[in-house]
């Protein structure tokens, strides 16, 4: 509660001081801010529920046109990007084996957009490529030369793969728009969520038109004995290895005396 409240604090401050220096802007600006600038995972951590929020900011400071068409916000939550390999299972003989591959050498490891409204109701087909507005405009970059055909269906078996573990979500209809002014909304960040820096990207659409667009950065990172861990990963590999296989050998030869026990 005191970081929510700390960061809604800084949300009215930056609002302030940016209001005078806006007034002669022609177009609206987003003044966006989330609760959590940092998210540490820890053994209990069962996943967070981040609140992004903010202003727009009208030209000349007053509130839309009269006769404007209501605004439409878009929130989306990317990760950093990894390359992922897609595997295509087969039935053959009734065992199932794996048949075709397709390697991307960047897909983003968590992606989840919320709307005001279903993003096919507020942006074109092209509007939504451009900007990556939904799971089915996302730029995954395959590093093989398949076809169309079938890179759609690896395209859609990554994004499915995504979407049972909780990592890719669409969330229409959770913006919620207070005078056309005031919006906020919220993302859940899973419990099997990967670290590093995390992007909230902010866009204000009006009539089909992307009229502003804003970022703020989130850090997601392993705390405590997770973070000591995963730090040996890294700086010393061979150790770290050498380590796994001897503690592996020992908890089954332990498990084994104290079965033969009794």
């Amino acid at each position: 509660m005191g970081e929510r409240a700390g960061a809604a604090t800084r949300s009215k401050i930056a609002l302030i001081l940016a209001a005078p220096l806006l007034l002669g802007q022609t177009k609206p600006v987003l003044v966006p801010d989330v609760s959590q600038r940092e998210i540490e995972i820890a053994y209990s951590f069962t996943g967070a529920d981040l609140l992004l929020f903010g202003a727009i900011l009208h030209a000349g400071g007053s509130g839309p046109r009269a006769g404007e068409p209501p605004a439409d916000i878009v929130v989306v939550v990317k990760g950093p990007t990894e390359s992922v390999l897609v595997r295509e299972k087969q039935k053959i003989a009734g065992i199932w084996v794996n048949a075709e591959r397709t390697r991307y050498r960047s897909a983003p490891s968590f992606y989840a957009i919320a709307s005001s409204r279903p993003i096919r109701q507020i942006v074109d087909a092209r509007t939504r490529a451009i900007y990556e507005l939904g799971l089915d405009s996302l730029q995954l970059s395959p590093a093989s030369g398949a076809v169309p055909a079938v890179q759609a269906r690896f395209d859609a078996g990554l994004v499915e793969l995504k979407k049972r573990g909780g990592l890719y979500y669409e969330a229409p209809k959770t913006v919620e728009i207070t005078d056309d002014v005031l919006y906020r909304a919220r993302v859940n960040i899973p419990a099997r969520v990967p670290v590093g820096r995390f992007t909230a990207e902010t866009f204000l659409i009006r009539d089909g038109r992307v009229l502003a667009a804003a970022v703020r950065d989130i850090d997601i990172r392993k705390s405590g004995f997770e973070r000591w861990i995963a730090r040996a990963a890294e700086r010393s590999s061979f150790l770290y290895g050498l380590a796994a296989v001897f503690l592996s050998v020992f908890f089954g030869w332990a498990a084994g005396a104290i079965w033969r026990r009794f």
